[in-house]
């Protein structure tokens, strides 16, 4: 049974940092690429940040670049997502997905282009 379980999420103030983690379990974590993706009240999932399965290749949106960092351990079966200087509007439920197996991202939905979500852990950023 595939599981993602994020941690991480809280309250913080504008200008603040907070490190996501996602543990995975159920299925070879190095052959799957991966992805943060958000979701905020009265919106559609977002794509927040992808990563291929070495590393190599990731993507951001341009609402994050420059400010969030997403990094995967395969051996520890873990990916992260380090935000930097969050703003309001970053406030949503950020989920650890897997990508679907030979994807594009960059042409496709998060619902088209994900297979497994975690449950979500709440990022807020208010002052």
């Amino acid at each position: 049974e595939v599981q993602l379980v994020e941690s991480g999420g809280g309250m913080v103030q504008p200008g603040g940092s907070l490190r996501l983690s996602c543990t995975a379990s159920g299925f070879t974590f190095s052959n799957a690429d991966m992805a943060w993706v958000r979701q905020a009240p009265g919106k559609g999932p977002e794509w927040v940040s992808a990563i291929n399965t070495g590393g190599s290749s990731i993507y951001y949106p341009d609402s994050v670049k420059g400010r969030f960092t997403i990094s995967r351990d395969n051996a520890k079966y873990t990916l992260y997502l380090q935000m930097n200087s969050l703003k309001p509007e970053d406030t949503a439920l950020y989920y650890c997905a897997r990508v679907r197996s030979r994807v594009d991202i960059a042409t496709m939905t998060v619902l088209e282009a994900t297979d497994y979500w975690g449950q979500g852990t709440q990022v807020t950023v208010s002052s």
